[in-house]
């Protein structure tokens, strides 16, 4: 089937931008990005992602961490999952 329809959307400048970078980087183009949405959107019946509302802690952690609060550094992996005990 041609395609014919089209798809008009305004977002951020530096958004798109950096989103399209990574598109590139996957080697894809934004057409291509936003039909691969749309047909999961219709596989899936609904968007292929959950969305919901931060709970409390994960707000403050949001707000933390934009702030530079309460950061833990580690140099590599090993020593992050000692700090986490895991």
């Amino acid at each position: 089937m041609p395609k014919s329809a089209t798809v008009h959307a305004r977002i951020e400048p530096d958004l798109k931008e950096e989103a399209e970078a990574i598109l590139k980087h996957l080697g894809i183009n934004a057409t291509q990005a936003i039909t691969l949405f749309y047909q999961q959107v219709k596989l899936h019946r609904g968007l292929p992602f959950e969305v919901k509302i931060p709970n409390r802690a994960t707000r403050q952690t949001f707000e933390d961490t934009e702030a530079g609060r309460n950061l833990v550094y580690s140099e590599d992996a090993d020593e992050m999952f000692k700090k986490l005990g895991i």
